[in-house]
């Protein structure tokens, strides 16, 4: 197929990725020019990943692809290894703005006749992660291992006149499973170190010292399977958290002053700069919505399922997705900054952070590796000088000296042990992470099962946060619609809570539009504006006390405990909107369940104390402390404490005022991830979704970790325990040693991954 030459078209090609990149970048496009002979230049811009060609005739696309996806590759490669860029004699090397152009020698006016054809760039496709190759890498090896080991046992019963053979294929499987420790070991000795990794090929050069060529491969095949379990588990883990992480967005469209548009790395992008986001992209830093209405998808960030309407001055987050409309928007975030990146840093260090029962069990491995290697020697030197048993010679009556305390050796390794703690703390955060519970390290899981008090915000965490409108009333009584025509009036154009509340609620009800004249804000205190030649007013109580009116307020009934007001005043009458805080549908829900696991339940509040008190009486909370500054909160949390032996309290909040009493707390929970910087930077546990069920997704898992952690200790020390007593007393053969040791390795992992795929929210 030819292709035609039309400027300006645009094709798009899968790239093959090059391992080219260690050659100068020129000399690829230079071989690219040379294979086609109507290509007289190209022009590339790394930086906005565009290129261009300029052409002299047809060109066989199919051919045409394929090799520029090929010299692209390799260009991109030598341009990140900084290579040298020098051009053979017959070809020339520009630079225009940030674009390198490499074509032909030609004359001027040759150049002007050139036709450019602007190309995509292709995708590169994304290489297998290091820690996935290492697990692949790893069960190629066990695999050939076990193989080479079940045709060295074959041959030995089949080709009985050949003692070499079974020997070669024993071979094979030594250096296949021994391969991964042999390094790991070598590493370790270069530091005066010795490890697990060491115990294990010196048990199976021991075994091949004592002609046990088949214990020997036993045992480094099973040694290579566990060891390629733990790193596919490590594995999964890493790509349960992953998977929240491919919606980071890597480009960004500019909005520049004269209205044109430029596409820019994400991270040059600069605080108030105007980006434009099309349909299908994600937003590339945090900001509010200057022009255009659209949807979101936050899913990747909240959890939220539901896709949420953006217009102007509503927020976006970056990595989330615009569905329909083109949104302009200004950047209030650095993508450094972003709440996307925010979340990114909080799993990368809760991963790193160890929890005190696995820096334990660190410590306890590195001392129990010496002691095991120490008790060994010692059996070694008792069972051959005490009980005179053979030093190394194997008879069918005897197993040697050496014999039993390889097996010893193998029995007694930690293997199981060190990785019982590490290996459901990560599964543990992964899930979370997946599930939107963010763990800031495995201490926040293991305090978190710990927990019987639960201490709780009432704004933002039992409720939403978000007012909603729950009547109208007039003086005189029966001008209602009135009042909520010129409530809506009032303040259609206000984006405070009380606002968008009022104006929701005027659009679901249908209430009709009014004009208003001379329209002005009164600071900290209402809105005013002109209609039907009549003042009319809208604000709080104050507003109609320090007027004309404050004889009359004086005498108009309080609002409800529970509600706010805003009063609307007009020509010949006088109203008030009332508006509640909106309770969470799942507060109530969530609350029993608490109970019935055996937690109490507090509320602690700024608020008001009849306020506090109708919610906690609609919820079941079993204590309210209201009208609390931020130093009674964390007043309020130490007694809470210290009111029993063993109390320790979880405090969930979502604001600045809760950060005190957050750090306070045993277990710090901040709501949601678009809290406040302050509240998630104490927090140890974080509910992305930003719903306060997710708390108990969190209690079930960290008590599901912790049993899980118990069952993986009982295992892995009950096993060590019982094969190092019969080995001690007994003649245990070094496979059976082998099985135990290296069988309760596999079951400590696959125990372990059940917290990655089970229910753990049910």
């Amino acid at each position: 197929m030819n292709l035609r030459r039309l400027p300006g078209q645009t094709f798009s090609w899968a790239m093959k990725v090059s391992t080219e990149g260690n050659a100068a970048w020129t000399d690829q496009l230079v071989q690219f020019l040379r294979e086609q002979p109507d290509v007289s230049a190209v022009r590339i811009n790394p930086e906005s990943h565009q290129v261009s060609v300029a052409t002299l005739g047809r060109i066989d696309a199919t051919e045409f692809a394929q090799k520029l996806s090929a010299t692209i590759a390799a260009v991109e490669a030598g341009l990140a290894a900084k290579s040298t860029a020098k051009t053979p004699v017959g070809f020339s090397l520009k630079q225009e703005g940030s674009s390198l152009v490499v074509g032909r020698d030609s004359c001027v006016t040759a150049e002007k006749m050139w036709l450019w054809r602007e190309m995509a760039w292709p995708e590169i496709k994304a290489e297998p992660s290091p820690e996935d190759q290492e697990w692949r890498t790893l069960s190629v090896l066990a695999a050939i291992c076990g193989t080479a080991g079940l045709a060295g046992l074959i041959s030995g019963h089949v080709a009985p006149g050949l003692p070499w053979l079974p020997k070669v294929f024993y071979a094979i499987g030594l250096v296949s499973g021994g391969w991964d420790a042999a390094i790991d070991s070598g590493e370790n000795l270069k530091k005066r170190q010795i490890d697990i990794h060491f115990l294990m090929l010196a048990v199976a050069i021991g075994a091949v010292f004592i002609n046990a060529w088949g214990e020997a491969v036993l045992l480094l095949f099973l040694f290579s399977a566990s060891g390629a379990m733990e790193k596919y588990a490590l594995d999964r883990t890493q790509r349960e958290v992953s998977s929240l992480l491919k919606s980071a967005p890597k480009r960004a469209l500019l909005l520049l002053p004269d209205g044109t548009e430029k596409e820019i790395a994400v991270e040059a992008l600069q605080l108030k700069q105007r980006v434009r986001v099309k349909p299908g992209e994600a937003f590339p830093a945090d900001g509010v919505v200057m022009a255009g209405r659209s949807a979101s998808d936050e899913s990747a960030l909240t959890g939220e399922a539901t896709p949420v309407e953006k217009g102007v001055g509503d927020q976006v987050f970056s990595g989330t997705i615009n569905i329909w409309g083109a949104l302009d928007y200004d950047v209030e975030r650095l993508p450094a900054e972003s709440t996307l990146q925010k979340i990114i840093r909080l799993i990368q260090t809760a991963q790193k952070l160890k929890a005190p029962s696995e820096r334990f069990t660190d410590k306890f491995g590195t001392g129990y590796t010496y002691a095991v290697i120490g008790g060994s020697t010692a059996m070694f030197l008792l069972w051959w000088l005490g009980f005179q048993l053979p030093a190394f010679t194997n008879t069918p009556e005897t197993r040697s000296a050496f014999y039993r305390a390889m097996t010893l050796m193998v029995v007694a390794s930690p293997c199981a042990l060190v990785l019982s703690i590490p290996s459901a703390i990560l599964a543990a955060i992964a899930w979370g992470a997946k599930h939107g519970v963010l763990f800031r390290g495995g201490a926040a899981i293991e305090k978190l099962a710990d927990v019987n008090i639960v201490a709780m915000d009432k704004t933002g965490t039992l409720t939403t946060g978000e007012l909603a409108v729950v009547g109208y009333e007039s003086f005189p009584p029966g001008r209602e619609t009135e009042v909520m025509e010129l409530a809506y009036a009032l303040e259609a154009k206000s984006e405070h809570p009380l606002a968008r509340a009022i104006v929701r609620d005027a659009k679901a009800r249908g209430v009709k539009a009014i004009e208003l004249a001379d329209f002005k804000n009164i600071i900290g205190q209402g809105v005013r504006g002109s209609y039907g030649g009549a003042q009319a007013m809208l604000g709080r109580r104050e507003l109609l006390e320090a007027g004309p009116l404050a004889a009359w307020a004086e005498k108009l009934p309080p609002a409800p405990a529970e509600l706010a007001e805003v009063w609307v005043v007009g020509s010949g009458f006088l109203g008030r909107v009332l508006l509640r805080d909106q309770i969470r549908a799942e507060s109530k829900g969530v609350l029993a369940e608490l109970k019935r696991m055996g937690i109490r339940t507090v509320m602690l509040t700024g608020d008001r104390r009849q306020a506090a008190e109708s919610v906690a009486l609609e919820l079941g909370l079993d204590e309210v402390r209201a009208h609390l500054t931020p130093e009674l909160k964390v007043a309020a949390i130490q007694e809470l404490r210290n009111s029993s032996p063993g109390r320790k309290v979880a405090m969930i909040g979502d604001g600045v005022n809760d950060a005190p009493c957050l750090a306070a707390a045993d277990v710090s929970v901040a709501m949601g991830a678009r809290g406040s910087d302050a509240a998630l930077e104490q927090a140890e546990v974080i509910l992305m979704h930003d719903r306060i069920e997710n708390f108990l997704a969190a209690e079930r898992l960290s008590r599901r970790a912790k049993a899980i952690i118990r069952q993986n200790l009982t295992i892995s020390l009950g096993v060590v325990v019982v094969m190092v007593i019969a080995t001690a007393v007994g003649t245990v053969p070094l496979a059976v040693g082998v099985a135990a040791h290296e069988g309760s390795t596999l079951v400590v992992c696959l125990n372990s991954l059940r917290l990655l795929f089970g229910k753990n929210a049910a």
